[in-house]
């Protein structure tokens, strides 16, 4: 029977989840959730996050959610405002929110260019810089922001994608000794190919299975819950001394 880590420093901590309705960033707010946390979380999946937030009673604080498009970066500073009134100072960040969507380097245009930095880049910037004057104002804190394995593999078919996912390795890079003065811990969650139900609709086919057995060390499929269980560590006090790392959890892909 596997048993899993509980973390009391989570409990009443105040965390703040972007793309938390569904897939990976569902099972974060649950994970946080039913750690005693007290979790705001941003998505434009209004049913969603409706339908998650009714899954979760009985934990000792209701997550709170805030409908928000992460691209507009005005409504993301006022939704990220409206949830601290709601929790208090966030003393967690989770910079989950992404889209893997396929594209071709000739068919990009301009358009499509400055959406995929938008989507999976530049939120992650400017939360973090919405949160700093919180964590500095609590003595530390933790942020964790999603890479992704798929650039590392070199794969194919979202190239926009693997550029901004690489230039989240570079930003936490560039901001952990800056941050580290302020007690404030800022690292790379990065996920190999998690079967979440988005997944298993557009890509899991006959030709990824094999792809699973042949390249994971590990076998059977990488779940959500797998990445949310490292997010609670990298918040937890337990990584107190962990900061400007790459925590790959991809079953032994890359």
């Amino acid at each position: 029977m596997t048993v899993f880590a509980s973390y009391p420093s989570l409990a009443d901590r105040n965390v703040l989840i972007t793309g938390g309705a569904s897939g990976i960033g569902a099972s974060l707010v649950e994970h946080f959730a039913k750690q005693g946390a007290r979790v705001g979380f941003l998505d434009r999946d209004d049913a969603s996050a409706h339908a998650l937030m009714a899954q979760l009673g009985g934990v000792a604080h209701a997550p709170v959610y805030e409908h928000c498009d992460i691209t507009d970066l005005d409504a993301l500073q006022a939704a990220i405002n409206t949830l601290r009134e709601a929790t208090g100072p966030f003393s967690v960040l989770v910079n989950n929110a992404a889209n893997d969507v396929r594209h071709s380097l000739a068919d990009a245009d301009e358009a499509l260019f400055e959406r995929n930095i938008a989507v999976n880049l530049r939120h992650q910037v400017f939360a973090t810089q919405a949160v700093i004057p919180d964590m500095r104002s609590l003595g530390g804190g933790s942020i964790i922001c999603m890479g992704s394995t798929g650039w590392m593999q070199k794969n194919a078919g979202y190239p926009l994608y693997a550029m901004a996912k690489a230039g989240i390795h570079g930003f936490v890079n560039g901001m952990a000794r800056e941050l580290g003065a302020h007690r404030i811990r800022i690292n790379c969650l990065v996920p190999g190919w998690v079967i979440t139900e988005k997944q298993r609709q557009l890509w899991l086919d006959a030709e990824g299975e094999a792809s699973i057995k042949r390249m994971q060390c590990l076998p059977g499929y990488l779940d959500a819950s797998d990445l949310a269980r490292a997010a609670l560590f990298l918040a937890a006090d337990d990584s107190r001394m962990c900061t400007g790392q790459d925590f790959i959890v991809d079953g032994g892909w890359v």
